[in-house]
């Protein structure tokens, strides 16, 4: 072993071992592999950032623009509006919805599906009457099925497809993925559909018209006049039996205490961090006369503290034997004499704030949002991103499935997955949620622009695929023109033009390419797959594909799929070449086990996003995902011999 395959091994096990800690995120972790190449010597500095410039590369970020067109022009909703049964039992329903998805992740970014599609899944399951969870998995494993079925459709088939023009053997086209790739999917969706859903683990039935999304950890305040004021901890945990609420925490003067004496009496302007389900808040908000902390006006929460304050100095003065001197006059007498020619226009001020609000005031609504892996707020917190100050947005609760975080509502990190209970005009809300990457879990309007924007986005991208398929133009050239012309038609603003592409997927391709050439040029490739061939496969070519194969699950399940590919195909065409057999039916081992990450949440984003919304627990995921994957075994081996014979 040389000591450049010593260096890219220990690189790429470092990576791998950073891709499962989660810690970073994972285009920082790729780029940090790129940079210790480079630093080491395996990758020339002059090409370190040539993967940029990878067909594949452009062309993700390309299929990403037209994606969000399809997306905001109403193509998509118009074609789940006319797909999917208005009236039909759950089989047939789910069926139909996982089908679209997966012919929807054909053609665009499969997470963008699943945003698409999630607030109708969430009805969907309330209509008839199960939990959320049964309809959103299947979604969510539908629209990671599709992907595998086209060129475009998921980013480990464009990494496969470059690897292989790479090698001199030219890149596959558009449709090569769909022999065995459609008819994986075609399966998988029927078996998911038919029967899939039903093994799927209930996580709490609720009444339908909403979704079990957790306990809430909430932040109420008492305020003047509530129930709950001069009564001691528990009589108050007493009366919020009736809600199935419990106090887990109290806030007083800033202090966080997590686990106050029972006997402790509340005061105005104390704050209970309370564990509640969603459907209770209201409820107990009016039942005890709190109110929501982010609700709290900043002036009235002084004044509350000041008041508190002052109460206590006279208590600690009356408890040291001082009195009040009756004739003394007060500071703040003083103060206002001192100010009345101001009074008249502080007062105008004041009245039209009030007039401002009360307009404002009419459109504010309360919605949630669940956060998406690459969001703006991952790892941030309201206070951080200055929710209020800036946006006008208070958060009101997060809901956080296996994990019950009581920490301040504003200091809490936020985590991909959460749901978020927000309140705000629609308008602010609808920036917010762009502008930092969480999805509305309600059901949307049919969204359509400008009359024919559907249909010049839909022919734009029937063209540019077509132009793909013919051999007209090359994938990455055919993509962008259909980018171009999506912004040249007014489909996509060209302020949206840049938020619409998912950055971090992007930087993460870009920086594996080279590792992975690195990997073929320093020989350390071909030296793993010999170590396979030794010890597995043992010189037979088809348990060298099954091995292969099941690894690549395995580590797709684990860590993000376009990485797993960039790892796994030099190994691949090694493995091929010592066998002395056809590298493709390798490498589209590589492109299906790459898109099966059905076994965790954190094996693809989809995953994820249903994470908080269904209530699901980081174990839920197996038993649908193991039989999954096992089918996906079980249908692609014969496929892949019969379409790509070794």
């Amino acid at each position: 072993m040389t000591t450049d395959q010593i260096a890219i091994i220990a690189v790429l096990l470092v990576t791998v071992a950073m891709f499962l800690w989660g810690r970073w995120r994972h285009d920082m972790v790729a780029m940090g592999a790129l940079l210790a190449c480079v630093f080491i010597g395996l990758v020339p500095a002059g090409k370190a950032f040539a993967g940029f410039g990878h067909p594949a590369v452009i062309t993700v970020a390309c299929v990403l623009v037209l994606g969000y067109g399809l997306q905001i022009s109403g193509a998509v909703d118009i074609l789940a509006k006319r797909f999917l049964p208005a009236s039909a039992g759950p089989t047939v329903s789910i069926l139909a919805l996982i089908t679209l998805a997966a012919v929807l992740s054909g053609f665009m970014n499969n997470v963008g599906a699943l945003a698409l599609l999630m607030p109708i899944a969430i009805q969907m399951a309330g209509k008839h009457d199960l939990p959320v969870g049964k309809v959103l998995m299947p979604l969510a494993f539908g629209s990671i099925l599709g992907g595998m079925s086209t060129l475009i459709g998921t980013p480990p088939n464009l990494i496969v497809s470059g690897y292989r023009a790479s090698t001199g053997a030219g890149s596959f086209s558009m449709f090569d993925f769909s022999p065995v790739g459609a008819s994986v999917a075609l399966v998988g969706v029927l078996f998911v559909g038919l029967i899939g859903w039903r093994i799927v683990p209930t996580r709490k039935q609720n009444n339908g018209t909403t979704f079990d999304s957790g306990a809430y950890i909430s932040e109420l305040r008492i305020v003047e006049g509530s129930k709950a004021s001069k009564k001691s901890l528990r009589e108050v945990e007493e009366m919020l039996e009736e809600f199935d609420a419990q106090i887990v925490g109290l806030v007083r003067h800033d202090i966080h205490i997590s686990a106050p004496s029972p006997w402790r009496v509340l005061r105005d302007g104390d704050i209970l961090m309370i564990e509640i389900e969603p459907a209770s808040l209201s409820s107990a908000l009016s039942s005890l006369g709190l109110r929501f902390e982010e609700d709290v006006p900043i002036d009235e929460e002084k004044e509350d503290d000041e008041k508190k304050h002052n109460e206590e100095n006279k208590e600690q003065n009356k408890e040291q034997g001082q009195e009040e001197d009756p004739r003394a006059e007060p500071a703040g007498n003083i103060l206002q004499q001192s100010a009345q020619p101001d009074e008249e226009e502080a007062e105008k001020a004041e009245q039209a704030e009030e007039e401002k609000d009360k307009d404002s005031a009419a459109d504010v609504i309360t919605q949630e949002f669940v956060v998406s892996p690459n969001a703006g707020l991952v790892h941030r917190s309201a206070s951080d991103v200055q929710l209020r100050s800036l946006y006008g947005i208070n958060l009101l609760a997060i809901s956080r499935e296996g994990e019950r975080s009581i920490k301040r509502l504003r200091v809490t990190k936020i985590q991909a997955g959460d749901v978020l209970l927000v309140q705000g005009p629609s308008d602010a809300l609808s920036g917010f949620a762009s502008q930092f990457g969480c999805l509305p879990l309600i059901e949307r309007d049919i969204r359509i622009p400008q009359k024919g924007q559907a249909l010049k986005a839909s022919v734009l991208m029937t063209l540019a695929v077509l132009a793909t398929v013919f051999g007209i133009l090359p994938a990455s050239v055919a993509f962008a023109a259909g980018a171009l012309a999506f912004l040249a038609f007014g489909i996509v603003p060209i302020r949206s033009l840049y938020t619409s592409v998912d950055w971090p997927v992007i930087v993460l391709l870009g920086a594996m390419l080279p590792v992975a050439d690195a990997m073929s040029s320093t020989g350390a490739a071909d030296m793993i797959a010999r170590f396979m061939l030794d010890n597995v496969a043992q010189g037979h070519a088809v348990i060298g594909l099954i091995s292969l194969l099941v690894v690549t699950m395995f580590l797709s399940d684990l860590m993000n799929n376009a990485a797993t590919a960039a790892v796994m195909c030099p190994i691949a065409v090694s493995t091929a070449e010592h066998l002395n057999v056809s590298a493709d039916a390798f490498l589209m081992a590589i492109a299906v086990g790459a898109s099966c990450a059905f076994l965790t949440p954190v094996g693809h984003q989809n995953n994820t996003l249903i994470l908080g919304p269904s209530g699901f627990r980081f174990g839920d995921y197996w038993r649908l995902g193991i039989v999954l994957e096992a089918i996906v075994l079980l249908v692609s081996v014969p496929l892949l011999l019969w379409f790509w014979p070794l």
